[in-house]
């Protein structure tokens, strides 16, 4: 899979902001982005502890049988310091590596992060959906910005409540189980929240995080694990 990338990586707070200004504007947040996407990619990133070590993976499978399609991955060093609303620089560099190891071209990914739930709208989704051109979307674990109602959200499997920072609804709190804590998805590029919401469902039929997401990560701390 090949890929253009239009700026040099940041190594300071101003630059990293500076990027983030040129390519939000090119972020598409109308969509309504891919239907019935047959190749959906997973995207994580693992850190070893009290080091700078990263490995990545990028997962893709049929999105009809959950099967894996290729897996491809990527080990380096995070180059960027930890600063909120930035930490998709820490990760970037390893992802597009991993990306770029790809035969296969995903018709969706889905990251284990932010997209528009982001201070300046425009999270890791945002980015690798831009870089890529691949509609992208968000689907993170714990809310970044944003706040939902707890009470407006059912607990059956579907139920969703707005996630909405200051006075913009940025994402969804959406129940994939029964009961079950949600999962926090914003639309990253080149889709809308209703879809993204669709295959985030679709993808997890039996857990909480989608199948996507659980690939991605198990192989990410392998590699990781791996790479000492």
């Amino acid at each position: 899979m090949r890929m253009h990338i239009p700026h040099s990586w940041p190594r300071t707070e101003a630059d990293a902001l500076a990027v983030q200004d040129q390519l939000r504007g090119l972020v598409d947040r109308v969509g309504p982005g891919p239907q019935d996407p047959r190749l959906v990619a997973g995207l994580d990133v693992a850190y070893a502890d009290g080091t700078s070590r990263v490995a990545a993976a990028v997962v893709v499978i049929d999105a009809r049988t959950l099967e894996t399609v290729e897996r491809a991955t990527a080990v380096g060093d995070a180059t960027f310091p930890y600063i909120p609303g930035l930490f998709a620089f820490r990760e970037l560099p390893v992802l597009v590596e991993a990306l770029t190891r790809l035969d296969t071209v995903p018709e969706l990914l889905l990251c284990d992060g932010q997209g528009l739930a982001h201070p300046r709208r425009f999270g890791l989704a945002c980015h690798l959906g831009v870089l890529t051109g691949i509609p992208a979307a968000g689907v993170a674990k714990t809310t970044f910005v944003g706040t939902y109602d707890p009470a407006a959200l059912g607990r059956e499997r579907g139920a969703y409540a707005p996630l909405v920072d200051r006075e913009e609804t940025v994402g969804r709190a959406l129940r994939t189980r029964d009961g079950v804590k949600p999962v926090y998805v914003s639309t990253g590029h080149g889709m809308d929240l209703d879809t993204a919401c669709r295959h985030v469902l679709a993808l997890a039929p039996k857990y909480r995080l989608p199948q996507t997401t659980r690939l991605a990560d198990r192989l990410s701390r392998d590699v990781l694990r791996g790479a000492h």
